[in-house]
């Protein structure tokens, strides 16, 4: 079977790591995945005529029920949707948005949750049939790269590296993009590092979109300058360049604590990385990161400024509270995210595809 699986593929984001994950689990089992970035067409037409195109495809899949199945209510071939956090959490907010999702989800073969409460919040706000959406969390693998230097990350960061060993960096895992909120904590975290100036915070993620004839633009270009305006204002905060993902999780490996601030998430690939790496996570206290983060058994969760200092605290100063986070991380996601039970899922629904 030929697929089209359509995703935004801002490079080194989560999004093009789910969706290469998913591509190598359909065609491992003997299909052919073709994968395409949903910003390169500009209507449901032009994916139709991609689809109809010889050899023409025979089913496709959509990451992000609004961005990308948007584009697939064109088409004359089976599909598949997966929801990708802010379509379910954010967009159905807005009423246009809500109604073309509606038709998607009416017009899918299938769609596939991370999580029970996105699927829940699904059927609370979209007129669908709850039976065709399945839950299927994350598969998560993490590789560290060996020729991963941490002095000349800190130093490429704008860090002066005297303390190297010393220093306890809190590594915020996020493109910088107003749903992620990255400066959330600046605030209380700057005067933390007036106190104490080992403490520092490091944002690290994507700022750029690549279009298709290699133009590079910033994600969001007015907040990405109001953020490196406020970074380079602050004491104890830093801007980290986006790596590849092994450099990426060599990053977290060395840190303190992964740190995530976002206002919504499907299902956080940073988070479950760092309890897969053994780092402590600290998220802000959401649906999407309270689904995997069970406070104080592995990871610890905040709703505010003043909470995440409280509880950065205690990261410090109670190594048994540590040491119990990262065990408690690391069997959750061995049991509960492993890419064997993924790729099952995806390769099953994929059947119902060719049976359709």
């Amino acid at each position: 079977m030929k697929l089209l699986l359509l995703a935004c593929l801002s490079p080194k984001t989560g999004n093009n790591t789910t969706a290469e994950r998913i591509r190598s689990h359909i065609e491992s089992a003997g299909h052919t995945c073709e994968l395409r970035d949903a910003a390169a067409f500009q209507s449901s037409a032009e994916v139709a005529d991609l689809i109809s195109r010889h050899p023409p495809f025979e089913g496709a899949l959509a990451i992000h029920l609004f961005r990308a199945g948007s584009l697939l209510l064109d088409i004359q071939v089976p599909f598949g949707v997966i929801f990708g956090g802010t379509d379910i959490n954010e967009d159905v907010k807005v009423e246009q948005k809500r109604v073309v999702m509606e038709r998607v989800l009416l017009k899918a073969r299938f769609a596939v949750a991370f999580t029970d409460k996105l699927k829940e919040e699904a059927k609370l706000f979209l007129l669908s049939q709850s039976c065709k959406i399945y839950v299927q969390p994350q598969g998560i693998q993490t590789e560290v790269s060996e020729k991963f230097c941490w002095t000349e990350f800190l130093r490429s960061s704008g860090l002066s590296v005297e303390l190297t060993h010393e220093l306890r960096v809190f590594l915020l895992v996020c493109g910088l993009r107003r749903v992620k909120d990255p400066l959330y904590l600046v605030d209380v975290f700057s005067e933390w590092h007036r106190e104490n100036p080992l403490n520092v915070l490091v944002v690290i993620g994507p700022r750029y979109l690549f279009s298709n004839s290699g133009v590079r633009q910033k994600i969001d270009p007015v907040f990405s300058v109001e953020v490196e305006a406020v970074v380079k204002k602050t004491a104890g905060v830093f801007l980290a360049g986006a790596r590849s993902q092994r450099e990426l999780h060599a990053a977290m490996k060395r840190c303190f604590t992964v740190v995530n601030s976002s206002v919504s998430e499907g299902m956080s690939a940073a988070i479950l990385e760092a309890m897969d790496l053994g780092v402590p996570v600290l998220a802000r206290d959401i649906p999407g990161n309270a689904a995997v983060v069970h406070h104080e058994s592995t990871g610890l969760l905040y709703s505010s400024p003043q909470e995440f200092l409280h509880q950065s605290q205690r990261l410090l100063s109670d190594r048994e509270l540590r040491e119990r986070l990262v065990r408690n991380g690391k069997v959750y996601v061995e049991e509960h995210h492993g890419l064997g039970q993924e790729r099952e899922t995806y390769q099953r629904l994929v059947d119902t595809l060719l049976s359709a």
